[in-house]
């Protein structure tokens, strides 16, 4: 997060004529390209137009299509729409990527949660308890995790579960 006084390439700061001068065209040419919507600079208190280093190279791109090019502002303005509309369609994209991957190893986790309760649940059906009741004094092994089908696997499942069911919540919010 940027502060008050943090610039960027964003940031409205160059007057009319320092903005002309960086630009290299005349102060009267940004008002009409401002009128036209091939830039839209920030306004000051007073109204009067701020331009930021991206208007900046704006103005630049539009003066090299307008003179090399020799395309009209029409033209320009349309370039420079689809330049925009491109620029956030591979933002949204790449978000997209992102989140496709998140999934994926949601879906993975969620799959080996699955795959652990289905044994829990054969076991229970070939006979075995669900959770096992050992006879007192018998405890698990010292440094031993729990082992196949004791009740700390049902509790790890369980516990799992839950943690995906939050981070689900927790996405969704």
């Amino acid at each position: 997060m940027t502060s008050q006084f943090e610039l960027t390439d964003d940031t409205p700061v160059y007057v009319i004529s320092v903005a002309a001068q960086l630009s290299g065209l005349h102060p009267q040419t940004l008002r009409t390209y401002d009128r036209l919507g091939l830039v839209s600079p920030g306004r000051a208190a007073g109204r009067g137009r701020r331009y930021s280093l991206r208007d900046i190279l704006i103005l630049r791109e539009v003066q090299r299509l307008s003179q090399e090019e020799g395309i009209n502002l029409n033209g320009i303005k349309r370039i420079l729409e689809l330049e925009l509309a491109e620029s956030k369609s591979r933002l949204l994209l790449a978000e997209m990527h992102a989140e496709i991957s998140q999934l994926r190893a949601e879906l993975e986790s969620t799959r080996a949660v699955a795959a652990r309760l289905a044994t829990l649940v054969r076991r229970k059906a070939d006979g075995a308890a669900l959770v096992p009741v050992r006879p007192a004094g018998q405890g698990p092994q010292p440094g031993a995790g729990p082992q196949p089908g004791e009740p700390g696997q049902a509790r790890a499942a369980a516990t799992e579960i839950d943690k995906l069911t939050a981070r689900r919540v927790a996405g969704q919010s």
